[in-house]
């Protein structure tokens, strides 16, 4: 018989940690233009906490597949994610934001691969019950996103570093009320060897680097979707609504995951969602100025995230075994990370020298380039 599910403790934190995506996603950028920086400096500063997914989540993951103290290196990355984004307060010139920036970002980026296989480790064959977890996440990041676009409207943006750090302080908080769960140590196949065997493996590699064209396609919605919208003439308010409106999408979609998982394979998921994605860049590059197609391209969001994040997550859980789950976990968290980063990089450099069109268009050529590699090299498999 399974254990009972600490369901509202597992969404609590999937709450807290996505609350701080919602503050920062869509206002990030807009805090660092509120301290005067110029749009080339934004990207590079938006690129740093990304580009520490490059080497974090590795080191986490090994420490945790090794020693098996996941929920331990899940409480002591809040803490010091917490603790350093606290020197915040102490200056706003940019070489101190960028090491402010580097230092949350490697402890932050240790926390989700391995409280998602905490997560799985508790769901054990419930494991199709993910995404009803997980859409706790997506409700956060809709209170963050239309609470602080409410709050900005009506106050400074100076008031955006403490919004931060009482996130913060609910994700350490919520870290304490979880408990334990280490995976599930199913019979080993010895022919699947280690972690590097198990990479070289029909379709895995295609993959993972479906993963970082993936997230290298968001870079100039995460880093400039807002500061585009308010060029175009829409208020922050509104805007704030209109991120949620993205992630309402989500959490439908995720609802209907599980449905979905068992009906089609997992390529079939993840090249529908890299083609979506690939007409919403062009969408929002293009016609974002008409509030009925930027609503249209919003719910696509339901694609761009979640259909693909739910996908890829049952991907590495099946891919691996237990004892490289951690592993597995995040290198997916890493290849995010490096495609995050070239994304806002270029972003910054091509967002005032060829535009918003033409760099929403690059996006989609990259989301395409995903969706090739998925047909091409990915094997089918049967739902």
């Amino acid at each position: 018989m399974s254990p009972a599910l600490p369901y509202w403790r597992l969404s609590g934190f999937y709450f807290f940690y996505f609350s701080l995506l919602g503050a920062t996603a869509p206002f990030l950028a807009l805090y660092f233009d509120h301290l005067g920086f110029s749009a080339a400096r934004i990207g590079e500063l938006v690129a740093i906490p990304m580009l520490m997914r490059c080497v974090a989540p590795n080191l986490w993951g090994w420490l945790g597949d090794y020693t098996g103290r996941r929920l331990a290196i899940v409480r002591f990355g809040a803490v010091c994610t917490l603790l350093c984004f606290a020197g915040i307060f102490i200056s706003q010139s940019y070489a101190w934001l960028a090491l402010i920036m580097a230092l949350h970002a490697f402890f932050w980026h240790a926390v989700l691969p391995q409280f998602e296989v905490i997560t799985l480790a508790h769901l054990r064959e419930r494991a199709t019950r993910y995404s009803e977890i997980r859409l706790w996440g997506s409700i956060g990041f809709i209170v963050a996103v239309v609470g602080l676009g409410e709050l900005f409207e009506r106050i400074s943006l100076d008031a955006f570093p403490w919004a931060l750090v009482l996130i913060m302080a609910g994700i350490v908080i919520s870290s304490c009320w979880v408990p334990n769960a280490e995976p599930q140590m199913r019979p080993s196949d010895p022919a699947l060897g280690g972690f590097l065997k198990q990479l070289r493996r029909p379709g895995i590699l295609a993959f993972y680097c479906s993963v970082g064209l993936m997230q290298l396609s968001n870079g100039p919605y995460y880093t400039f979707l807002t500061l585009h919208l308010e060029a175009l003439g829409y208020a922050r308010g509104l805007i704030g609504q209109l991120w949620a409106l993205g992630v309402v999408a989500e959490i439908v979609l995720f609802l209907f995951m599980a449905r979905l998982l068992a009906r089609y394979s997992l390529r079939s998921v993840l090249l529908a969602s890299f083609l979506i994605t690939a007409l919403r860049w062009l969408l929002l590059g293009n016609l974002a100025d008409h509030l009925a197609v930027l609503l249209f391209a919003q719910l696509m969001h339901a694609a761009t995230f979640g259909s693909f994040h739910a996908a890829a997550i049952h991907f590495v859980q099946r891919s691996f075994a237990d004892r490289q789950q951690g592993q597995g976990q995040a290198l997916y968290a890493t290849l995010a990370g490096i495609g995050g980063a070239l994304g806002a990089l270029y972003s910054g450099y091509s967002w005032n020298s060829l535009g918003p069109a033409w760099t929403f268009a690059i996006a989609s050529l990259v989301a395409l380039a995903a969706a090739v590699i998925t047909a091409i090299r990915m094997p089918e498999e049967r739902p």
